[in-house]
């Protein structure tokens, strides 16, 4: 029989790996790795990410690995936006291609019938690799080319036959810019052996685990995966609701007690996304408060207590003041732990302004 692992022992395992039950002195690209890449499509968001992370976080040195390209913001896991290190842009991406293409060909296939795809991304590579340029640009210029066609799909349909990586100063600390695009072998300029299925099973285990076959193809958009985990050296766990858990042999898994901080999340944290189960982190409160913001198009930033929500933050600035907004899902039965995390994040967000707590009861929206 395979050792039980409870909700709480999977959550104080899960934050481990996170590097969200104490920050870390790591470098940047280190962590970005270890957690195979944080979720990013939003240009700057994701540094709070990594603030609450590493110790000492200093996001325009952060800002600067875009730049420098040892950093870079590409379609991988789900199809979605990943900041990842270039090595890991150049690995993972033939291995997640097909998460791409499936999602591409359920909405654009019918709009790019007739064309030829593999001329498609050999003109979409070449204009790409000319300039960077935005899909809108892409596909008024792949237009010239298939005038019957919807130029939109084109330009999708090269996101998904091409690694594309969005270019600086898009992203970077302090700055904005169009969401350009060219392709990663030419903004990179190396090569490294494609990451094969096991080492991605290894790679989200060290980041995520313990977890199922259904979590891992959760978070990676991969099928599949069973005869994967199956092959690899693994151990094996049982949750509380009789799932079968694999972990990597010599993986953290600290005691249950485990004291979990609090914690300010941003909206898109990989730590919410990765799981097909997510009770680790979420509890019925958390899911219950969540759902509230469903079809809102409003994505709620998590303030963790004792490891599970709390609460959500908001953030804004007018007139040299700049106010976080604590809404409480919950009573916060933490001190002033909640506040002086939330000081703490301002200073980090509007160093140079005078700063506000407001505390209220409910979700923000």
């Amino acid at each position: 029989m395979d050792p039980l692992i409870s909700r709480r022992a999977l959550n104080r395992a899960t934050l481990d790996r996170q590097l969200l039950l104490r920050r870390t002195d790591r470098d940047v690209v280190d962590v970005v790795e270890h957690l195979a890449g944080l979720q990013a499509q939003t240009p700057h968001t994701w540094y709070t990410g990594l603030w609450s992370r590493i110790e000492g976080f200093d996001p325009v040195a952060a800002g600067e690995l875009l730049s420098s390209r040892a950093l870079v913001r590409i379609a991988l896991q789900r199809s979605t936006i990943h900041l990842v290190s270039a090595r890991d842009c150049l690995a993972m991406r033939p291995l997640l291609a097909p998460v791409t293409e499936r999602m591409t060909r359920s909405t654009f296939g019918r709009r790019l019938a007739g064309v030829d795809l593999d001329e498609l991304a050999k003109v979409g590579r070449e204009l790409l690799e000319s300039r960077p340029m935005t899909f809108a640009e892409l596909g008024r210029e792949l237009a010239t080319r298939w005038p019957e066609a919807d130029p939109h799909a084109l330009g999708q349909g090269v996101r998904w036959l091409v690694p594309l990586v969005q270019v600086p100063p898009r992203g970077v600390w302090g700055r904005s810019g169009p969401v350009a695009h060219t392709s990663a072998e030419s903004w990179l300029g190396f090569e490294v052996p494609p990451m094969t299925a096991g080492e991605l099973v290894r790679r989200y285990l060290a980041a995520f685990g313990p977890a199922s076959v259904k979590d891992v193809q959760t978070w990676s958009g991969l099928t599949r995966l069973a005869e994967v985990v199956e092959t690899l050296d693994l151990v094996r766990f049982r949750d509380e609701s009789g799932r079968v858990l694999y972990d990597l042999p010599d993986a953290p898994r600290p005691p249950e007690d485990t004291p979990a901080p609090v914690r300010l999340m941003y909206d898109f944290d990989n730590l919410f996304l990765s799981h097909a189960d997510r009770s680790r982190v979420i509890d019925d409160l958390g899911a219950g408060m969540l759902a509230r913001f469903a079809g809102t198009n409003v994505q709620p930033r998590v303030i963790l207590v004792d490891g599970f929500p709390a609460g959500d933050w908001t953030f804004r600035r007018a007139g040299g003041v700049a106010t976080l907004g604590v809404h409480q899902w919950r009573p916060v039965a933490a001190g002033g732990e909640v506040e002086r995390e939330a000081r703490r994040l301002l200073e980090f967000l509007a160093p140079g302004d005078r700063h506000e707590v407001v505390v209220s009861d409910g979700p923000s929206i």
